[in-house]
């Protein structure tokens, strides 16, 4: 008699019939043993014979094949929640409001006007957004079952955006729990499309007005926080709370819990320094895009390079509190390949081949794929594993107008 994984005994007619199978069975021992049953039994169902297929699906019925357990609030992220609206836009309409083509910036008084304008375009849409909201969605959405692995704080209106906010993130499955004030509006992000780039605007409002004492502090909140085991926040909300970062990053490290934080945009690390370098000896894991790795470096005085295989290995080595584990790096290029650390190495890593006719808009993609990223960490597999699925995420993301996605995935 055998075991098949942590299933039921089986009895010496099924071993006879795996005896008949021995490719199959070979295939199957192979699956259970890198721990990849999830993603395996699509290829057991259909590769397999019906009579050994019948042994794996009465097992997977009664809960005895699965992939390893996810309990709710295991991914926290913590940000700027906005409601984004989309709209293509000419070059005209960037020059009136001193856009780049491909930029992410905050919102100043003479953008005020654009909210409104870019609004009366046709075709445009709205969805729930916030680059670290954005990721925890694709996380959830990724992983799919149970649903609330992941939580979400920032702070919303207690007006008409906020509460299509709050439904939002509900019908994403994502445990949610903003902080609501009366003082400022819900805020909003006003994505620029202009061929295949987007020049990002945000304006903060209410997302500029978390308090930590007034919610990160409060013991249900910190419970949600004490509950996960990987953390995320973009650098966007270094300029909001500081400090909250501060708590949690510190929470994961004494921890040994796995923090990540995003370089966000070249601002950031030009006009956040000193906030940013506060956290990052507790950071485990570094996201970025090759711009902002380009800025960070200079502003880190990395001997002027430009090297981006470099910058990730400079960054990496950059003073770390934890001592337990060593940064990983991670840095996507677009088209060109995602750059990561791996122990002592450099590696690249190709991104999924896409015609340029398919792509409908590259706004959230970084999002996407850090969330991509993200729904395989919390369930601790392999970096190679969540790059690659990062690189799925954005691949979906894309191809659809604003950081949207359809019902399920279809990540092998």
């Amino acid at each position: 008699m055998d075991y098949l994984g942590k299933g039921e005994m089986l009895t010496n007619r099924d071993v006879n019939k795996f005896e008949r199978n021995k490719l199959y069975m070979l295939r199957l021992y192979l699956y259970v043993l890198i721990g990849r049953l999830g993603y395996t039994y699509k290829i057991i169902r259909n590769a397999l014979r019906p009579e050994i297929s019948a042994v794996v699906e009465a097992n997977m019925e009664k809960g005895r094949v699965t992939d390893k357990a996810l309990g709710e609030n295991a991914l926290f992220g913590m940000g700027n929640p906005l409601l984004d609206i989309s709209a293509v836009v000419d070059k005209d309409f960037l020059d009136k409001y001193g856009l780049k083509p491909n930029d992410q910036i905050l919102a100043e008084d003479k953008h005020k006007a654009m909210f409104d304008e870019i609004a009366k375009k046709s075709k445009v849409e709205y969805h729930a957004g916030g680059s670290t909201q954005n990721s925890v969605k694709i996380a959830q959405w990724m992983i799919q079952t149970p649903h609330k692995v992941a939580t979400f704080f920032g702070c919303i209106g207690t007006d008409h955006f906020g509460e299509i906010l709050k439904q939002k993130a509900e019908e994403a499955h994502v445990d949610a729990r903003y902080y609501q004030q009366t003082q400022e509006p819900t805020g909003t992000c006003a994505a620029c499309i202009t061929g295949d780039n987007r020049s990002l605007v945000a304006n903060l409002a209410a997302a500029n007005c978390y308090n930590k004492e007034k919610h990160l502090d409060l013991d249900g909140n910190w419970e949600l926080v004490e509950k996960a085991k990987v953390y995320y926040i973009a650098g966007f909300f270094l300029t909001v709370s500081p400090e909250s970062i501060l708590k949690v990053a510190k929470h994961a490290s004494e921890n040994n819990k796995i923090f990540s934080l995003n370089l966000s945009a070249p601002f950031i690390s030009q006009f956040f320094k000193e906030a940013m370098m506060k956290v990052m000896p507790y950071v485990d894991i570094l996201f970025g895009n090759e711009t902002e790795a380009a800025t960070f470096a200079k502003e880190q005085g990395f001997e002027e390079t430009d090297d981006i295989a470099e910058i990730a290995r400079r960054a990496q080595s950059l003073p770390k509190v934890n001592k337990k584990r060593q940064r990983v790096v991670v840095f996507t290029q677009g088209k060109d390949d995602t750059v990561a650390t791996i122990g002592e190495k450099v590696t690249m890593f190709s991104v999924l081949d896409i015609d340029q006719n398919d792509i409908v808009d590259t706004n959230g993609a970084g999002d996407a794929f850090v969330g991509g990223f993200l729904s395989e960490l919390v369930q601790e597999r392999t970096l190679e594993e969540c790059i690659r699925a990062g690189h799925y995420a954005a691949n979906v993301i894309i191809r659809r107008a604003g950081c949207t996605f359809p019902e399920k995935p279809d990540f092998p």
